[in-house]
C-alpha cells in the first residue's frame, strides 16, 4: 500500500469506510482527517506514524506538533479526533485491503439510496478547518466563480466605489443582477432606490441595517423583497462585515442547527439580515472556526450547500411581498 498514491489510497480506504457501521458524515470527515498528516507533513512521516511500533503515543505526539503548527483551534481537544481515525487506518491495513472487492458493489447501492434520501435524512461533513480549508481550496479553483469576482472588485472598489451617483449604482446592480442571475427584471428602480438612502457611511462603518432598508423596493404597485440582492450589493462593499445570505447557505444553517443545536433560532430568522449575522458567527464559534473572517465562512458555507442541498429557484408571495432569491 505504501506504494499507492495519495488518491489511490484514499480511494482504496473509503471503500473500507463503506463496509464499516459507520455513518456518512463520518466516512466523509475520515476520508478527509485521515490523511492529516500526510498534508501538513509528508507521505513519510504518515506511514511511519501508522506503523509505529508504539503507535499511540508516537501518533498522538506527532499530531499534536503539527496542529500547533497548523491550528488555531484547541490542540488537546482536536488531537483525539484525529487519533481516531489513524486508529480505524490501522484496522484496514491489517485487513491487507480486502474489502476492496467485496465493497463495491455495497458502495454503489449506498450511493445509490444516499441520492434519494429527503433533505432531512442527508449526511453533511461536519465543519472542521479541514472541511473549510478544502472548500477554500476548491473555491480559488473555480475559474468563473474567481474572476468573476475579480470583475466586480474592479467595479466596486476602483471604478464606482460611491453610491451618490445612479449611473454607478445602475453599473453596479446590473452586473450583481447578472452575474448571480436575482432575476430583477427592473433593476433601474432598485438602482433609484438604492441611491435615495445615502448610504456609503454606513457601509463602511458595516451597518447591518442597511441591508433592511435596501432589500424593500417598490416596482409599479408592488413591493417587493430583494434579500439576497441587498446582502450581496453590501457585500460587495465590504465583504467582511456583511457575509451574503443565499438559499445554499439557510440550508445548510438550518441542517447544522438541527443536527448540533449550534444556535436556537427560528427559519424566519434567516430571513432578518440582523439576526442572521449573528447566526453565522454563532456556527463559526461553535464550531472552532474563529480563525476565518465572515467572507471565507460564507463561501464555505456556500459551496457546502452547493454540494448538498439543491437550488430551488422561482418567486415566493408573501403579505403581498414578493420575494426574489
Amino acid at each position: 500500500m505504501k506504494a499507492l498514491s495519495y488518491e489511490e489510497l484514499r480511494a482504496l480506504y473509503k471503500l473500507f469506510l463503506y463496509s464499516q457501521d459507520i455513518s456518512r458524515s463520518t466516512i466523509n470527515t475520515a476520508y478527509v482527517d485521515t490523511f492529516y498528516l500526510w498534508r501538513k507533513e509528508s507521505k513519510e512521516m504518515f506511514w511511519n506514524t501508522v506503523n509505529a511500533i508504539d503507535f499511540e503515543n508516537e501518533a498522538k505526539g506527532a499530531l499534536i506538533k503539527t496542529l500547533s503548527k497548523n491550528s488555531t483551534g484547541n490542540v488537546n481537544s482536536l488531537v483525539n479526533g484525529y487519533l481516531s481515525h489513524l486508529r480505524r487506518f490501522r484496522l484496514f491495513l491489517a485487513s491487507n485491503g480486502t474489502a476492496e472487492l467485496a465493497v463495491t458493489k455495497q458502495e454503489k447501492n449506498v450511493k445509490s439510496t444516499y441520492t434519494r434520501k429527503k433533505k432531512m435524512d442527508i449526511d453533511v461533513p461536519y465543519p472542521s478547518i479541514e472541511q473549510i480549508e478544502f472548500y477554500l481550496s476548491k473555491w480559488n479553483g473555480l475559474e468563473n466563480y474567481h474572476l468573476q469576482e475579480v470583475a466586480l472588485n474592479k467595479l466596486f472598489f476602483e471604478l464606482c466605489p460611491k453610491n451618490t451617483d445612479v449611473i454607478d449604482i445602475l453599473l453596479k446592480a446590473s452586473t450583481l443582477n447578472d452575474f448571480y442571475s436575482t432575476n430583477i427584471f427592473s433593476i433601474y428602480p432598485v438602482a433609484k432606490h438604492i441611491c435615495s438612502l445615502d448610504i456609503d457611511a454606513r457601509l463602511k462603518a458595516g451597518d447591518v441595517t442597511l441591508v433592511g432598508d435596501i432589500q424593500y423596493v417598490t416596482i409599479g404597485e408592488t413591493k417587493k423583497n430583494f434579500y439576497s440582492f441587498a446582502s450581496k450589493y453590501c457585500s460587495h462593499h465590504n465583504p467582511i462585515d456583511y457575509p451574503i445570505y443565499d438559499s445554499y447557505v439557510d440550508e445548510v444553517l438550518r441542517y447544522f442547527r438541527n443536527h448540533d443545536s449550534f444556535s436556537d433560532f427560528q427559519d424566519s430568522d434567516l430571513k432578518d439580515y440582523v439576526k442572521f449575522k449573528v447566526i453565522l458567527i454563532d456556527f463559526r464559534t461553535f464550531y472552532g472556526l474563529d480563525k476565518y473572517n465572515l467572507k471565507q465562512i460564507d463561501q464555505y458555507v456556500w459551496l457546502l450547500g452547493k454540494n448538498y442541498f439543491p437550488k430551488n429557484y422561482g418567486k415566493k408571495k408573501s403579505n403581498g411581498v414578493v420575494s426574489v432569491n
